[in-house]
Formats: structure tokens, sequence, C-alpha cells
């Protein structure tokens, strides 16, 4: 919602302020469609000669994400926390046993069906699932600082693959003011053609010219920046979720008590997303 209420702000204030000002708006959306064309052009060319098609893919999944705000709620940090600690707490009193089948085959898993949303999600369900039966197949035998580097590397891989989009739309934020130069360029090339025109029909050439530049710069700084931006925060706030669970395995897998390897979880989470302290332990007495 937000950013719909951005873009529409900032193309209001913009030419609304132009015709206030006493700027005619005429000549100026006249002028757009060709430029656009130009511009527009141009830069659906450069993404696809710097991009695959699953990276072009993702770019426009990356945007569908600006516009429907992160993925994990409050809901789902509760919800991951009882999971892992579900999952912690089978390895400690039943054994490795008990746990191999719930991570061998996690879509069978009475304990992952209790949880849809998560389920839902490859990476995490992965994260949980590969970290777990390494557990599982060294019968709790390994260094827990190894399993932890294991995690770490699966963390930044995930964060790395998922940052493509806003990558490319930070490359397409820099080229356009240049794209918005090119289209002006031949703006003026067309005007030099016509030089032998009356001073009105050349002064109209010329800031139909002038209107890519304007353009470039506005879609540069004024959407596809921020749009980059934002998307930026929401991958940062959906990444957040893969640290709890790696804090939850690596502090049980030390020792710690549950109590302690629980709060240092939750603790750790955005505070618009974090659950109360008697939430989350009312909750696992529950379970």
């Amino acid at each position: 919602m937000f950013p719909i209420i951005g873009i529409v702000v900032l193309f209001v204030m913009v030419f609304g302020g132009f015709a206030i000002t006493g700027g005619a708006l005429g000549p100026v959306l006249e002028a757009i469609p060709h430029e656009m064309l130009i511009i527009g052009g141009a830069a659906a060319g450069a993404l696809i000669i710097g991009n695959s098609g699953k990276e072009l893919k993702a770019v426009g999944g990356g945007l569908a994400k600006v516009f429907k705000g992160p993925r994990w709620k409050k809901q789902d940090f509760l919800d991951v926390i009882f999971l892992v600690s579900k999952l912690m707490k089978m390895l400690r009193t039943d054994g490795p046993i008990a746990l191999e089948p719930h991570v061998e085959d996690p879509k069978s898993s009475a304990v992952f069906a209790e949880y849809p949303r998560l389920l839902a999600d490859p990476t995490l369900v992965a994260l949980i699932a590969d970290t777990l039966r390494l557990v599982v197949v060294s019968s709790g035998t390994l260094d827990v600082h190894a399993v932890e580097e294991v995690m770490d590397n699966a963390i930044r891989t995930h964060h790395h693959e998922v940052e493509g989009p806003h990558t490319t739309l930070n490359g397409l934020g820099d080229a356009l003011p240049a794209l918005g130069i090119v289209a002006a360029v031949l703006g003026v090339v067309k005007t030099m053609g016509s030089i032998d025109k009356p001073p009105s029909i050349l002064g109209a050439m010329i800031g139909s010219a002038l209107v890519g530049t304007f353009m470039g710069v506005l879609l540069a700084y004024g959407l596809v920046a921020p749009l980059a931006s934002r998307l930026k925060q929401i991958i940062d706030a959906d990444g957040a979720i893969y640290h709890v669970v790696k804090q939850i395995i690596i502090a049980s897998l030390h020792g710690h008590p549950q109590p302690l390897v629980i709060e240092a979880a939750r603790s750790g989470i955005k505070h618009s997303n974090q659950p109360g302290f008697a939430e989350v332990f009312d909750g696992l007495r529950g379970r």
C-alpha cells in the first residue's frame, strides 16, 4: 500500500507543482510517450543483456515483494521458535532415531505439518532439516562450531541469491539518468535537422528533448532507487527468521538451558515481529 501511495504522491507533486508554477503540461505529456519509448526500451534492453531469464523473473518477483511487504509476520517467528524447539527437545529426550523421520522427509512429518506457512518455504525447511540431519547421522558427535559454520554458509548463500533483484534494480537506477541523456541527445539531433524552422517550433522540439533528461532523472531517483531500497529492507526483514533457527539449534547443541536458548532467539527478533516473553513460554508449555 505505501509504495503505491508514494508513487501517486511523487507524480502528483512533481507534475502538479510544475503546473501550479505556470508550466504547461501539454507539451510535457505529449513528449513523454516518445521519450519513454527510448528510455524504457534502452532500459529493457540493458536488463536483457545483463541478466538471464531466471534473474529477470527474480526482478519481477522482487518488485512484487515491494508491494506485498515482508513475508514473515510476528506469528511466523513465534511458530518457528515452537517448531525448532520441539525438534531439539525430541533430539534431547528421545535421541537421533526419533528425530530422523522428521528431518528425512519434512513434508510427511507431523511436527512440520503443524506449521504449514513455514513448511511452504523450502529454504527454511532445508536449513532446519539438513542441519539436524547432520546431527542425526553423526549421532551427536559433530563439533558445534562446525555446524554453526555450515549454517552460516547456507544463510549467506541464500541471502546473496535473494539480493540479486536488489542489485539489478540498483544498477538500473544508476543507468536511467544516462539513458535519459541518450533520449535528450537524440532529440537535439532531431532539432538540429530542423534548424531552419521558426523559433516557436525549435523551442518545442528542444523542450521535448529535455523531457528525456527529466524523465531519466525522475525515474532513477524518484522511483527505481526507492523501490530497490525498500526491497533491501524486505529481504533483510525476511532473512531474520533464518537467524532465529540458527540461534536455537546452535545454542541447544551447546547444551544451554532451554529458557536461555529461547530468550536469546526471541530477543534477537526485530521489535515489530518480536513475540512477548509470556507468548513464547506459555506456548511452549502447551506443546
